[in-house]
């Protein structure tokens, strides 16, 4: 395998993490914004109050956006495995 062959292997794992971690990472945030805007209006200050609201709204995002980063992450082991194949 050539340097740009590894060079453009690494740039697609590099992105697919980037774009697998976003979405349930924005979600999480958001909730979490969200969370503490609700809190700082009712004076609610229980730091435990947020953890389980973004626990089920990253697991719901996990659970809709999960058969897409299924296929993504197949992809990209049937890219590797047809540089392994290129290689040998």
């Amino acid at each position: 395998m050539t340097t740009d062959g590894f060079l453009y292997l690494l740039q697609k794992a590099l992105l697919l993490t980037l774009l697998l971690s976003a979405f349930p990472l924005l979600v999480s945030l958001l909730t979490g914004l969200l969370l503490s805007l609700v809190q700082s209006v009712t004076s609610l200050q229980e730091s435990t109050l947020s953890f389980a609201p973004k626990m089920l709204a990253v697991s719901l995002c996990l659970l809709l956006l999960g058969p897409l980063m299924a296929r993504e992450l197949a992809d990209f082991t049937r890219l590797l495995f047809y540089y392994i194949e290129r290689v040998s």
